[in-house]
């Protein structure tokens, strides 16, 4: 059965809904609020403090009555059942943060009206392009509003874009008090870039059954598996004695940084995987002669390769340990979240309704794995179940990040499909 409250809602106020989503947007991102990992407070940034403030005040203008900011700088909130039912406490998170992997501050962005299918200069002083030949998935964006970078940041729609989504939706049901629902339960998280988004998040006091993160990226994404991950440090000890007399004595300790790389699969490097393959990624290199130090990121999706991957780390350390000297290479190893798939596979009829919501939006829906992590992978484990759900942006993290203003009006249209499955069923 087609969706008639929101087949009417979209065909009579699209344009208004865009001009909501558009202002908003405009507004979150340009709050810098990239986080640090290299910070030891939390949040990270003293930047996503005052954002979850204005955040929080926001929502008690929209008429949200008990939203908070608590002592973590998570923003909650919840629009209480207006139903005689008893249904479901449905939950929708987005994080503040973004990614620290591109500078997020005066943040330029471009809005192109309808797109015309060619190539976009974002900075004609640097020629920087966003070209249909490296990224033809703009062209299924013609005729749309494309909102872009300037060329010199990223754009922030991962995951501001969620934000502004959820908060459009929630404004208005409150708008539309005649509309049905359960309890909706609104939850905007810090450091998610940095994979501490949910450290604090209490699970219990969110009081949702089931959750949604509005986090995924082009329009029809959803997803209920991610990668297993972890991070490793390897520490390299070196010796260093002066080059003129080095014979037999020296022992570059960047040199050993080259030779523990290069006993890594070269095939399994992101650049090399797609899908479920997962990889190691180096992500950071420091060092002199006399000592280094490597960061690596390790992901995948199948459990048993996963610790297949850990263990290759150990093995080239033990074996150039055994080359050299023990204690040259030390490895240090910290998972840090894992495939959320074992815990929503039981409940996959909240997969349903989002797949059903967005069918009925018109949106043919893609289920694939993340090929990274959300908050909803640790919260799935926590006792939130909670799938990730599209909010239209591409090209996260970098220059040429952009996103259609279409795809954020669809993804408030299947947060409002959602409730309303729910409240039906």
């Amino acid at each position: 059965m087609q969706n008639v409250f929101c087949v009417i809602l979209y065909a009579l106020n699209t344009k208004r809904v865009e001009k909501i989503l558009l202002t908003r947007f405009l507004d979150y991102i340009s709050f810098d609020t990239q986080s640090d990992e290299s910070s030891t407070t939390f949040p990270s940034t003293e930047s996503q403090k005052k954002f979850a403030a204005i955040l929080c005040d926001e929502l008690k203008i929209i008429g949200i009555k008990d939203a908070f900011v608590d002592s973590n700088s998570y923003v909650y909130g919840s629009l209480p059942s207006n139903s005689n039912k008893k249904l479901p406490v449905i939950g929708f998170i987005a994080h503040m943060d973004t990614s620290p992997d591109m500078p997020g501050n005066n943040i330029q962005p471009k809005i192109i009206k309808n797109y015309s299918g060619h190539d976009i200069t974002l900075n004609p002083d640097q020629n920087i392009i966003l070209k249909t030949s490296e990224y033809p998935e703009l062209k299924e964006y013609t005729g749309q509003t494309l909102i872009t970078t300037d060329g010199t940041t990223l754009l922030g729609a991962d995951d501001k874009a969620g934000i502004a989504e959820i908060m459009t939706a929630i404004e208005y049901l409150v708008q539309h008090p005649d509309i049905e629902h359960g309890e909706i339960k609104i939850g905007f998280t810090p450091d998610e870039e940095i994979g501490r988004g949910v450290d604090y998040f209490d699970v219990a006091g969110f009081g949702a059954d089931f959750a949604y993160t509005l986090d995924g990226g082009r329009i029809g994404e959803l997803e209920y598996e991610n990668f297993n991950a972890a991070g490793a440090l390897i520490k390299i000890r070196g010796n260093n004695i002066h080059p003129g007399y080095a014979k037999n004595k020296m022992l570059n300790a960047l040199h050993l940084v080259s030779e523990f790389n290069t006993l890594l699969p070269p095939q399994q490097r992101p650049e090399f995987t797609s899908d479920y393959e997962g990889f190691f990624h180096l992500i950071k290199v420091e060092g002199t002669v006399e000592s280094a130090t490597m960061q690596y990121i390790i992901r995948d999706h199948n459990a048993q390769k996963f610790s297949e991957k850990k263990a290759i780390l150990q093995m080239i350390t033990d074996f150039l340990n055994n080359k050299y000297c023990e204690g040259i290479f030390t490895l240090e190893l910290k998972d840090q979240y894992k495939n959320m798939r074992e815990m929503v596979e039981p409940v996959f009829y909240i997969v349903e309704y989002a797949r059903q919501a967005m069918i009925e939006a018109g949106i043919e829906p893609h289920i694939i794995p993340i090929r990274g992590g959300t908050d909803g992978a640790r919260l799935s484990f926590m006792g939130l179940p909670c799938p990730n759900i599209f909010a239209g942006g591409h090209n996260f993290h970098g220059k040429y990040e952009f996103i259609p203003l279409q795809s954020m009006v669809k993804a408030v249209e299947v947060i409002l499909n959602i409730i309303r499955i729910v409240t039906n069923k």
